[in-house]
């Protein structure tokens, strides 16, 4: 038996049970993994809720979508991972990470490099390959870009606008405080909008001399790329056809999961992540760890927008 957070029913934190569950050994192609840090998400917060739609996990359900942990165990034909190997983990919506150990299939699990600390790689991993997503892969980004990165100062957030910073944009990022300008600044941003004090458009308007950016509908340029991705402020406004066509623009929402569907471009991100955290191109900002059993506080923290960066579980001593 291990420790694990259950949800029986939709809701708020008090539906996250702290309970010992079963768990099998590895079958023909998984592993098992003793966590040793678990990243806590925004999607975590919509799976409790019931939010996911066609994607909400059947009761009963153990949250979570990205960890890091030991391998503790190997099934029949694994051959890239052995017992004592240091393993990340990410997958779309729900995964059951919130527990102290789990068992997955091998082809969705990553190595960890040695100079990564678990609790930096548990931050990092899904927020990270979500980052390399936005700036690499559904736009790339590049000099002579100007782009407007929403929520600069979250956990995909600060990776986002820092590895932007470094492919040669120039970054505009929003923020809700103060003290959040402080730190976007920090993380790459060449210009921060406190959207509570100013009218960010006019703004964006104002520092690209009214030429609009790449990524925000509202001070878009002409041909510009909207990236939609995430759902922290709710369901997205419908898109009207004229809106679009008025200066010829792009539009894409992003899954993270679609684009590392397929192991080797889940290698080639991972890869390219790490490698740059190796570098000190990105730094993984870490908000709070929490023992695995208070889980509720963290998710707290997510909703109030108290966070800055990433929330990391690990497993009780």
């Amino acid at each position: 038996m291990v420790k694990a957070i259950r949800v029986y029913e939709y809701g708020g934190v008090e539906v996250m049970k702290w309970e010992e569950v079963e768990l099998g050994e590895p079958k023909s192609g998984q592993i098992r993994v003793k966590n040793k840090a678990i990243g806590v998400n925004y999607t975590d917060v919509y799976a409790r809720k019931g939010l996911l739609e066609s994607f909400n996990q059947p009761l009963p359900f153990t949250p979570g979508c990205e960890a890091v942990g030991v391998v503790i165990a190997v099934g029949p034909d694994v051959t890239t991972f052995k017992v004592g190997d240091m393993v990340a983990f990410a997958y779309r919506f729900q995964a059951s990470t919130y527990a102290e150990e789990m068992v997955l299939s091998a082809d969705r699990v990553v190595a960890v490099p040695p100079s990564i600390d678990p609790v930096v790689a548990a931050a990092a991993i899904f927020k990270g390959l979500s980052a390399q997503v936005l700036v690499r892969r559904c736009f790339k980004v590049g000099p002579g870009h100007t782009i407007l990165f929403h929520a600069a100062a979250g956990g995909v957030g600060s990776l986002a606008c820092q590895w932007a910073n470094a492919l040669g944009a120039t970054v505009i990022g929003t923020v809700s405080t103060k003290e959040k300008a402080v730190l976007a600044k920090e993380d790459g941003c060449h210009h921060v909008i406190i959207h509570k004090e100013e009218n960010f458009v006019d703004r964006v308007m104002e520092i690209t001399s009214g030429k609009g950016v790449d990524g925000s509908l509202a001070c878009l340029k002409v041909h510009g790329y909207v990236v939609a991705f995430g759902m922290a402020s709710g369901e997205h406004e419908p898109l009207r056809f004229m809106q679009a066509a008025q200066k010829s623009i792009y539009y894409t929402a992003v899954s993270t999961y679609s684009y590392i569907a397929q192991r080797d471009k889940l290698l080639a991100a991972s890869q390219e992540l790490f490698s740059n955290i190796e570098n000190g191109a990105l730094g993984v900002r870490l908000y709070q760890t929490y023992p695995l059993s208070q889980v509720a506080q963290a998710h707290l923290d997510m909703e109030s927008r108290k966070s800055t960066g990433s929330i990391v579980l690990v497993p009780d001593a």
